[in-house]
């Protein structure tokens, strides 16, 4: 959420943020409510002043002895016209907070202006690709012929989107998820966190996912409560509407969670494999910092993921994304994307935001400087690290060989009691 005063004060540059995020968000609309929002306030105010002016003339005249009843009745009606006016400027309220919610965060000036993937930067690259002395296959005809994934079972158990993963493949699955906490908390300073995969709609909110993401998400329709999309969503509520010290941040959290996302918008896209999953893992790393240092937490959180694929072997590359291609609560956002053989393209699987104070404001986290000084918005900041799916999917079609087998990265053999080759 922006702050509404910045939005009232700064609307040409607020315009222009929409424009550069192509968001259609009704600015106009929004500024004209505030106006009237403004003119109520102001007519309440005039009431309120009359009638306290009245009140008083009413003390003198009965100190007075005379009759007071006329004015008395003024000030009844006057009463009732202030209460309904303080409705009325309640629902207004009530209508601004909710559009507000629907604005974008902000861009930060280091993010290229563009209007989609196409205009994103690449920052770097690691690894080379590896060349084949054969055609390589694609992860779902690799794993059904070893027997580790189960496509079709999983639609019969459910719909589309959901796979079986068997044998060595569910417990290449675990490696995976064991590997990149163990690494992230002994390594990168992170604390585990096992949190609820259920939480209700406060929480969804004040991480940006209502009530703008509605139709991507799953809801128990019985309860007040969603299944989460990202593990982002309870790591960074853990400490909403509270009030941390300055000595204590930045906090590290990370998560091993399922996610559940419905892919609204990507009917026909990835139907094969595992790449785009309505149910699916991921490690998940969130940071609570204070504004001078996020923006270099960010760049150790992009690193923190990196180095997962750098001991996995997997090339990837680093892009930073233009500001049409941003997720919604994003500031700023570096997507890796991991070398898929088959497919001879990278593909995401990582992406590390700064939010800024976005989130911060939707669910009132703040600190207080060690000066002493007015309470501050924190910093949030999510990365994948990683998404396990997909890094299960690089490993299969990045290791593969020529015989139909899988070979193990050496980082995941003890997790795997010693496994070498899958086949």
């Amino acid at each position: 959420m922006l702050d509404l005063k910045w939005v009232r004060e700064n609307p040409e540059e607020v315009a222009q943020m929409l424009k550069n995020r192509n968001n259609s968000f009704p600015l106009d609309e929004l500024l004209k409510l505030d106006e009237k929002r403004k003119a109520a306030l102001l007519e309440v105010e005039k009431l309120k002043e009359k009638r306290n002016a009245g009140a008083k003339q009413v003390g003198i005249l009965k100190k007075n002895g005379e009759n007071a009843d006329a004015l008395m009745e003024e000030m009844r009606r006057l009463g009732d016209k202030i209460s309904e006016l303080d409705a009325k400027t309640a629902e207004i309220q009530a209508e601004l907070d909710n559009m507000a919610l629907s604005i974008p965060n902000k861009v930060h000036s280091s993010v290229p202006v563009g209007k989609d993937e196409n205009d994103n930067i690449e920052i770097r690259r690691w690894g080379t690709p590896r060349e084949f002395s054969f055609t390589p296959k694609a992860h779902w005809e690799i794993g059904e012929s070893l027997g580790i994934m189960d496509f079709e079972r999983g639609v019969k158990l459910a719909e589309s989107r959901f796979t079986i993963l068997k044998k060595e493949g569910a417990r290449l699955e675990r490696a995976l998820m064991n590997f990149m906490l163990d690494l992230h908390t002994t390594k990168h300073g992170f604390t585990e966190i096992m949190p609820p995969v259920l939480v209700n709609s406060k929480t969804m909110t004040g991480t940006g996912q209502l009530p703008k993401f509605t139709e991507d998400l799953y809801r128990c329709a019985s309860d007040d409560l969603w299944l989460i999309p990202t593990a982002e969503v309870p790591l960074t509520n853990m400490h909403s509407g509270e009030i941390l010290a300055e000595k204590d941040l930045p906090m590290y959290f990370t998560a091993y969670t399922p996610c559940f996302r419905r892919e609204a918008g990507s009917y026909g896209r990835d139907m094969k494999g595992m790449l785009r999953q309505h149910q699916f893992d991921k490690v998940e790393m969130v940071k609570l910092s204070t504004p001078e240092k996020s923006y270099d937490e960010l760049e150790h959180l992009t690193n923190s993921a990196e180095e997962v694929l750098q001991i996995l072997g997997l090339p990837y590359r680093v892009v930073c994304l233009s500001s049409g291609d941003m997720g919604f609560g994003a500031a700023k956002t570096y997507d890796l994307e991991v070398w898929l053989p088959f497919q001879n393209c990278y593909r995401e699987i990582s992406s590390c935001s700064n939010c800024e104070d976005f989130q911060a404001r939707r669910m009132g986290l703040r600190y207080r400087p060690a000066d002493g000084g007015k309470p501050q918005f924190v910093h949030t900041l999510n990365g994948s690290g990683l998404a396990i799916g997909r890094t299960l999917i690089a490993v299969v079609e990045n290791c593969q060989n020529e015989d139909g087998s899988v070979t193990i990265p050496e980082a995941l053999r003890p997790y795997l009691g010693g496994l070498e080759k899958i086949g």
